[in-house]
């Protein structure tokens, strides 16, 4: 069997979930076409890890997406000029110092500022069978930032969405392949709206729903949390490449 038409499930009845395996496959197209369509920013990784369990099919693929060393310059903004129009100013720490290039329309300051280094990892959640976004922050010298100190480095509207939106809030639990504590955005919530998004967009579901894209959908939403937006010639290819 062709695994690309394993990876195509029809629309219904699909639960907003998806195997380990439709993951990597997903993952990897994400990482592919933020490459693309983002070269001005730092790839994500595919990290491979051994599987954390032995009674498993030979074919199941374990890993996770990873962006790592990414730098948050804090704005010599006012305070009260920050809550207007908060943004982040993200850089890949091994650019810091060579000529860069805005992200989200942020206002790049020199690297004398203070600056909080940022890691992400989109893992795989076999208990919900959903990925999600695990993240962690420290300062130059490796003090690890309290959530506290990360939220006033989050955009201005995480806030409201975490507070109004079931699926959004923040935990600090135990990185499944690291054991060490990370904070995530629980993903309780996420197979429920995934499966409206794809259900009332009738762009992502004409041709049936393609498992390659789940990831794009999911992180055009995830990612405002943290500040991360995917360019939107991302979304426009999510139907057109499978047309």
């Amino acid at each position: 069997m062709d695994l690309k038409d394993d990876a195509v499930k029809g629309i219904v009845p699909w639960d907003g979930t998806l195997s380990s395996f439709d993951f990597s496959l997903s993952a990897h197209t994400f990482s592919d076409k933020w490459k693309r369509f983002n070269p001005s920013f730092p790839a994500w990784k595919w990290i491979t890890c051994p599987k954390q369990h032995h009674l498993v099919a030979s074919h199941k693929v374990e890993g996770y997406l990873s962006l790592e060393n990414m730098c948050h310059i804090k704005s010599s903004q006012s305070l009260q000029e920050q809550e207007s129009d908060r943004s982040l100013t993200w850089k890949e720490e091994s650019n810091i110092s060579q000529r860069e290039e805005p992200f989200d329309k942020a206002t790049l300051v020199c690297p004398e500022h203070e600056v909080n280094h940022y890691d992400f990892h989109i893992v795989y959640s076999a208990s919900y069978r959903v990925p999600v976004l695990y993240f962690r922050s420290y300062r130059s010298d490796g003090q690890l930032l309290p959530f506290n100190e990360i939220e006033k480095d989050l955009p201005g509207h995480s806030a409201k969405l975490r507070s109004e939106s079931k699926w959004t809030f923040i935990t600090h639990e135990e990185h499944p392949y690291l054991n060490r504590p990370w904070y995530k955005l629980h993903p309780c919530g996420t197979s429920d709206w995934m499966k409206l998004l794809f259900h009332s967009d009738s762009s992502l579901n004409k041709n049936g729903f393609v498992i390659e894209q789940y990831l794009i959908s999911w992180f055009s939403v995830i990612g405002q949390v943290v500040g991360l937006k995917i360019p939107l010639e991302m979304l426009d290819t999510v139907v057109s490449n499978d047309s």
